[in-house]
Parts: C-alpha cells; sequence; structure tokens
C-alpha cells in the first residue's frame, strides 16, 4: 500500500481544492514542517513533519504550546503530501475534514537525537522524536511521544526547555486573527465562507462554466486584490487603468435596495448618500467594483475627507469610478474574461446619466510612457490588469497588478507620544500591522499632520486607551516611555520612502484614517518574490539568503545574507546590512558628497581583506553615483564611489566592504576639508590614559572656544572631530590640528608620541594629526569596524568619556537602541564651526 493511499482514498479531488500528489522536493533541501489550524467539525490544530517523503500528521486539539508543562495530545492521522504544506482555503460540506484551514506556522527542522533521517525514521516507528523548530512563532527542541495504551494513535507533542520556552500560559488561537476566528465559525454554521453579506473566495466546484455564468449574485462578492509590482508588465495581454487615491467600493442594486459596501464588507450608505442614490435610479440590478474619490477643481483627490463623508465641501466633488462589473440582472460575470466584462461594463454605463459615476477606461498610452504621464499628472499609480483574466473574489493575483509611484501603507493606530515643541495634542503615532495573526510594529510616524487632523485623531482616541501596549512583549518600541497604548482599532494610511531590513517604515507620513478598512486586514505592502517549486524549504532557504530592496528606481540585490562575517560571535553579513539600513539617516550626512574608498572583507573578517580606492563605473548599476578625481601620487585619474543614500550605503556594503570610510572633504572642494581630526592610537597604552588624553583635549579646546567633539573609532581608540565648515585648506587645517597635539604631548610627556615611527612610539599613545590632508580616510561616525564583536565608531558624549567607557559597549546591535533612546551627540556639529584665525589666537 502506497504512503499516501489512504490520503488519496479519503478524498474526491474534483470537489476539494487540497493536493493531490506529494509534489517535488529539491533532495539537498531541509526538512520542513507547517502546522495549520483546522476548522472542521471540531477545532483543532494540524502538526506536521515530513518523514520519508512525506508529511506524518497529528491532530492536536489544543494546539502546540511553548510552556514545557503542557503535554499537548497529538492524535496521529494519515500521512499527507509535502504539496499539502502551504495549503489554505475552504474544504467544502460533504467532503472529509469539510472546514476551514490556514497556515498557523511553517518552517523547517533539525534532528535533535538522531544522527540521519533513518535513524529518525527508526525512532519515529518506535514513537519517541525529538527535533528542533525554525518557524516564526514555533521555535526551539520538541518532542512527540507516542502514550503508553491500546491505542497507537495517541501521542503527546511536549516543548522542551530552552531559550525559546515560555512560563506563561500559551494558547495558539491568541494569534489567530479575528477574522480567521469569525470566517471558521461562518462555515461551520452556514456551509460557505460568507461573511454577513460579503462573499469570500469561492471553492472549485464540478459546475459548469455554462451553469456558472447563470449563478444568481445572491451576496456581494469580496473585491479582487492586486499583488505590488516595482514594474509596468509589457505584452498585448495586459491592459492598464489609473490608480486611484480614494476608498474601494462594491455597488450593488438589487431590486429595490442599493447598497456600498467597503472592502472588509461594512455598509457606507449613511456617509455616501448622493451615490447610494444616482446609482438606485439605475433600472438594472448589478453588483460593480470601483473606487470612491473627493477631488478638487484639479481632480487631485482629497483622501483626508473622505472618512467624514458626506456633505463636502464647495469646490469639491465625490466621484465613483467603476472599473469591473461582477453581475448584471443577477447573471454571475466573475467566470467571464476582463475584456469582456470592460466591455459590458462600457455598454452599460453609456446609459448611465449620473454624473458621479464614471466609466474607467484603458490607458492608450505605450507602456514606456506610462508612469512618465502618471507622474506628470500626480497620480498615485498604474493598474495593469490581464485582459484574460477571471474575477477571483478575495484573493490577491498576480493577474492583477498594482505600480506606486509613491509608496503606501495601511497601518493600524497602536499608540501615541507626547507632543512636543508648540505642537498640539500629540507627537507621533505608533504603527502596526497584522502579520499571521500577530501585531507587528512597524514604527511611529511624527508628520503629515494639520490642526485639524491632530484634533480629529487625539478626539477618537480616548475611548480605546489602554494600559499595557498591544504588542508582544519583546517588541521594543521607539520612546516607548512615551506612549499612551491604544487598543489596535483604528486603520490609516501612511506615505513612505522605504522599508528598512527590520520591517520599519523609513520617513512615514500621515495620509488619512480608513473607514473601510479593519485592523484584521491590514498587511505589509511589499513586492512578493515569484514563488517557485510551490514554496518549498530550498526555495525559502534561497530566499532568505538573498534580498533585493527598491528605492524608488533603484534596486539594491543584496547577496550572501546568511554568510558569517564574524566567526566567533556568528554574526552574519546580513545582521551588518540591518545595521546599516537602520542607521541610515545617522551615517549618510558625514558621506554626502566625500568619495569612498572600501576596505573589504568579502569573506569574513578572519579571512584577508583588500583596500580598493578606484572603481569601474561601466561595472555598476547606472545609478550608482562616482567622481573622477587625479591622484598625484599615481598620476592617474580614479573613478571614486559616492554615498549619498541608503542605497548606495547598501550597494557598498554588499560588496563586503564592513568599514565606510569617506574622505575628510567633499569632491567639489576636494582641498578643503569638511572636518579636522585628531586620531587618539593607543598604540598598546591603557585605555584609560587615552580617556585622560581625550579630557585634557576638551579643557584645551573649551578654552579656545572651539566646538569640538568625539567617538570611539571602533578598533581602540578615540577620535576628535572639529567642523571646518571646507573654510580652509588641508595645510592649514593640518597645522591646526598639529599645534593641537604639540599642546597635549606637553601636557602628557610621559604617556604620549607625535613620532610616525610605530618602533620609537611603543606604548604609547600616538597623536595623529597626518590624517588630515587629501584623499586620506577614515572610519565614518557610525561605521562597522572589522573587528571582534562587531563594534563601531561611535559618537559619544562628552559626559560618557570616563574611565567606564569601553569601545566593546557599541556595536552592531546595541548601536540602533541607543539611537532610538538616546539624544544624537552629534546632534550639533553641522552648526558648530570653527573661526580657525580666532582659535590659534586663544592657544
Amino acid at each position: 500500500m502506497g504512503k499516501l493511499d489512504l490520503y488519496q482514498k479519503k478524498r474526491d479531488f474534483s470537489k476539494t481544492a487540497e493536493p493531490s500528489e506529494n509534489g517535488l522536493k529539491d533532495s539537498s533541501s531541509k526538512l520542513i514542517f507547517t502546522v495549520q489550524r483546522h476548522h472542521a467539525s471540531r477545532l483543532h490544530y494540524d502538526f506536521r513533519l515530513e518523514i520519508d517523503g512525506v508529511l506524518k500528521s497529528w491532530a492536536v486539539p489544543k494546539g502546540p504550546s511553548l510552556n514545557p508543562k503542557d503535554r499537548r495530545l497529538a492524535v496521529e492521522v494519515e500521512d499527507h503530501p509535502l504539496s499539502y504544506a502551504d495549503f489554505e482555503g475552504s474544504i467544502p460540506k460533504g467532503n472529509y475534514g469539510a472546514g476551514t484551514v490556514v497556515v498557523f506556522d511553517s518552517g523547517t527542522y533539525d534532528l535533535v537525537a538522531a544522527k540521519n533521517e533513518k535513524e529518525f525514521l527508526k525512532q519515529w516507528k518506535e514513537g519517541s522524536i525529538k527535533f528542533e523548530l525554525h518557524g516564526e512563532k514555533l521555535k526551539g527542541e520538541f518532542a512527540l511521544v507516542r502514550m503508553k495504551g491500546d491505542d497507537p494513535t495517541n501521542w503527546l507533542l511536549i516543548k522542551h526547555k530552552d531559550e525559546y520556552a515560555v512560563e506563561k500560559e500559551y494558547d495558539a488561537e491568541d494569534f489567530i486573527a479575528a477574522s480567521v476566528k469569525k470566517e471558521g465559525k461562518t462555515f461551520k454554521k452556514e456551509g460557505t465562507s460568507i461573511k454577513k453579506k460579503v462573499l469570500k473566495t469561492e471553492e472549485a466546484t464540478p459546475e459548469t462554466s455554462e451553469k456558472q455564468s447563470k449563478k444568481k449574485a445572491e451576496a456581494v462578492p469580496a473585491p479582487m486584490l492586486t499583488k505590488l509590482s516595482p514594474d509596468l508588465p509589457d505584452g498585448a495581454e495586459w491592459i492598464y487603468e489609473k490608480k486611484f487615491d480614494g476608498f474601494r467600493i462594491l455597488a450593488e442594486k438589487n431590486g429595490e435596495k442599493t447598497n456600498l459596501y467597503s472592502r472588509n464588507g461594512n455598509l457606507l450608505n449613511k456617509q455616501y448618500p448622493s451615490i447610494v442614490k444616482a446609482l438606485a435610479e439605475i433600472d438594472k440590478d448589478f453588483v460593480l467594483d470601483g473606487e470612491l474619490v473627493i477631488e478638487n477643481k484639479q481632480n487631485q483627490s482629497q483622501f483626508q475627507l473622505l472618512k467624514s463623508g458626506e456633505p463636502i465641501a464647495a469646490g469639491l466633488s465625490l466621484n465613483y469610478y467603476v472599473f469591473d462589473m461582477l453581475s448584471l440582472d443577477g447573471n454571475d460575470l466573475r467566470d467571464f474574461e476582463l475584456e469582456n466584462r470592460k466591455e459590458l461594463l462600457r455598454l452599460f454605463l453609456e446609459k448611465v446619466k449620473a454624473k458621479q459615476i464614471h466609466f474607467v477606461p484603458s490607458l492608450d498610452l505605450q507602456v514606456d510612457n506610462m508612469l512618465v504621464h502618471a507622474e506628470e499628472n500626480k497620480w498615485e499609480g498604474v493598474i495593469a490588469k490581464d485582459k484574460t483574466s477571471t474575477y477571483l473574489s478575495g484573493k490577491r493575483s498576480s493577474s492583477w497588478l498594482k505600480i506606486k509611484l509613491r509608496n503606501t501603507q495601511e497601518a493600524i493606530i497602536c499608540g501615541y507620544t507626547v507632543p512636543q515643541g508648540g505642537r498640539k495634542y500629540f507627537g507621533a503615532l505608533v504603527l502596526g500591522v497584522m502579520e499571521k495573526g500577530e501585531l507587528l510594529y512597524i514604527g511611529n510616524c511624527g508628520t503629515g499632520f494639520n490642526d485639524d487632523s491632530l484634533k480629529e485623531l487625539h478626539g477618537s482616541f480616548s475611548k480605546l486607551i489602554r494600559k499595557t501596549k498591544p504588542f508582544p512583549a519583546a517588541v521594543k518600541i521607539a520612546k516607548a516611555r512615551e506612549v499612551t497604548w491604544l487598543s489596535p482599532k483604528l486603520v490609516c494610511d501612511v506615505y513612505y520612502s522605504e522599508w528598512t531590513m527590520d520591517r520599519h517604515l523609513r520617513h512615514p507620513v500621515y495620509k488619512g484614517l480608513r473607514a473601510d478598512k479593519s485592523a484584521e486586514e491590514t498587511k505589509l505592502e511589499v513586492i512578493e518574490p515569484q514563488e517557485t517549486e510551490k514554496g518549498s524549504a530550498i526555495e525559502k532557504e534561497k530566499l532568505a539568503n538573498e534580498k533585493e530592496l527598491v528605492f524608488g528606481k533603484k534596486k539594491v540585490s543584496l547577496t550572501n545574507l546568511n554568510k558569517i562575517y564574524w566567526p566567533k560571535e556568528q554574526i552574519s553579513k546580513g545582521e551588518m546590512l540591518s545595521y546599516y539600513e537602520q542607521i541610515a539617516d545617522f551615517i549618510l550626512p558625514y558621506l554626502k558628497d566625500k568619495p569612498i574608498s572600501l576596505n573589504r572583507y568579502p569573506n569574513g573578517i578572519d579571512k584577508p581583506g583588500f583596500f580598493q580606492k578606484g572603481v569601474e563605473p561601466k561595472q555598476l548599476p547606472s545609478w550608482v553615483k562616482t567622481t573622477e578625481i587625479y591622484s598625484k601620487s599615481t598620476e592617474k585619474t580614479i573613478d571614486y564611489l559616492l554615498c549619498n543614500d541608503v542605497a548606495s550605503l547598501l550597494f557598498i556594503a554588499n560588496l563586503g566592504s564592513i568599514e565606510i570610510n569617506p574622505w575628510l572633504s567633499t569632491y567639489k572642494k576636494p582641498e578643503k576639508p569638511q572636518f579636522a581630526v585628531l586620531d587618539l592610537d593607543p598604540n598598546g597604552a591603557d585605555f584609560k590614559e587615552v580617556v585622560q588624553v581625550a579630557l585634557s583635549c576638551h579643557d584645551i579646546l573649551n578654552n579656545a572656544e572651539v566646538p569640538h567633539y568625539i567617538k570611539t573609532s571602533g578598533s581602540s581608540g578615540l577620535h576628535i572631530y572639529m567642523n571646518m565648515d571646507q573654510k580652509y585648506d588641508y595645510e592649514l587645517v593640518r597645522d591646526f590640528v598639529q599645534l593641537l597635539a604639540e599642546m597635549l604631548q606637553s601636557a602628557h610627556p610621559d604617556t604620549t608620541s607625535i613620532i610616525r615611527d610605530p618602533k620609537k612610539r611603543k606604548n604609547l599613545i600616538y597623536l595623529d594629526y597626518l590624517q588630515n590632508k587629501q584623499g586620506q580616510t577614515i572610519a565614518a561616525p557610525y561605521s562597522v569596524r572589522p573587528k571582534p564583536g562587531a563594534t563601531v565608531s561611535a559618537p559619544l558624549h562628552w559626559e560618557e568619556v570616563n574611565d567606564e567607557l569601553s569601545i566593546k559597549d557599541f556595536d552592531i546591535f546595541s548601536m540602533p537602541k541607543r539611537l532610538k533612546d538616546l539624544a544624537d551627540p552629534w546632534e550639533n556639529i553641522w552648526k558648530d564651526t570653527v573661526d580657525l584665525k580666532a582659535a590659534i589666537k586663544k592657544f
């Protein structure tokens, strides 16, 4: 008997969308696991492990737990195919296992007590296996043990005590979105996934397309959704439409009733009565799909006004832009091709005289000119649709793509910070989205508000205030001590420049509240990689090791993310790139317009690295900026990299350039440095003595009224910076720093030296003023160093320069938190410039 015979025998695959075959799996990929929430006759969780080429499966009534005290009953059921691992959807009534299925967690797993899969299979047959899960929710070591007794199908699922174990009560249902729970209950009660009056995606049935086309539209279908795409697809099969900036609305007329439904099924008739009236005058029954928009006389969207509904201010208009027809006179049109539905819609709306109802035509433009036209007209973007596509209710399909000119994200308002300066009501919004049933923090938004929106928002907060944060306990929130927490109910839209690698919004700007969206529906709006091999484990591993970030028109391919750069600490290249992405706003001002030299360690800090000044522009992406600079020493022109934006920063770091080493001057004024630097190099001396020398320097410069700032080198010493504001040439600046070094050497004759030869200054602190010359580089503030612990060159407050100071305290993990919790020590460096002539007189 085959492994899947029992599975296949129990199912009629003409009536259920469950996979019938095992599917292909790369032999080199890791073992996979999946846990699926199955709301059947009884709610339970199906726990599945890849063993012996199939998914060995157990039904766990209470679901898995991370608490070692919980010994969860797990009843062994028939083997399932590997392709079942990512199955989600409804199993129709009358079929085995009828109910709704969603993936609770999935990932890979490792063997714990077995040397290989053959031994693991033997242990499974004997009734005791141990394994380590690598999922999103389920992590660490677990065991499955067969219970003693007459029934060999009864096992216990037990969590081992490790760093991922919890002591508090654990209920998997706490991580499930309310909408998912509700859909399961509705299915059980009604035998379909109707949500109130909104029909979720229908399962495939054996009905012919002829029967389906005549099927009555007894409920308003959920809208078909779009996928975010970085580029416009090109080809004869595509049509293109304007992307509107409004509320998605499904309009239904059925006899005497006319209704407007939001995307999540809320009735909006009271908010927009004029649209209801206009549609009610049409003498046919229908279901239409479109966008409701408030516009000014220049046809520019006024998104923030939509939530308030009618009446609207003079000079504005409320319009319903219709782009699809789902039903006409009771006939379901969703199985017709889009091209036919749009033609029918055009003919239908030609007879409609209402000024507020508009047909959305396909754009008659060349693909190359489409986005240019959209940008010139200040559109949100362009929608591309496959003209042969059917209407997939409630599904997000690659047949419909959206290309945004300006990034937007739906977000849940989870709290607000105290106002600063002259602002009233609140400072910033704390934002989140739902991710696999759990609230995910995506950052704070403090811009985009006017007096009216500040007041309106603050007024809506009062009934939602709570004492505890709604996020999981381990989640770190920026300025958490200043936050008033809110129950996660309100949904808003924000603009943003891009996503950070730790999935926070960069430069979010408030756009407006969304009355048409529920908190449970929010999700990360990111460009999804194309799925291959049905999301196999090997493909997921590949995706985890590679990443493409999009910054406007710039694409940065990040590679070998799992490669270990710091072997002792097991710190990866991906973690280094994440650090640079998080602190980009802080480091970039010190890199702007400055030629960059690369200090590359492509195989990690324990392998040989190399220093690289010049690059070959033809080998770089077209958007990477370079500058030509003539080198007197080599009598050649060198092409240097420039790093003025996040994309360039990550591109450079992805080359294995752990350090970011800029000149002290810009390419525009190469002979006049922005900064003067004194490098205090311990050269084997006690670091506490380096601190004392730095404090002496602090006193000297204070007495001379010279603004100055200090940072760790990230290696072993300290750097003192002074902003020369590109007013003086290198020779004059170097002479000034040399004078400062000589004064310090006189104050500390037994512990410092200004002699360049290392052999003649052993164990003496080297006061290096020779860094101040054209072409010389130094590790930028916030730069990572190829040193143990992934330490960072950290700007300091002078109060931190004491005997307790340790360079090891500042690394790629501690630095982002420090920047969130403390004021920037160098915040005023750009306005604190040095008057060199006045300073020399005071020396």
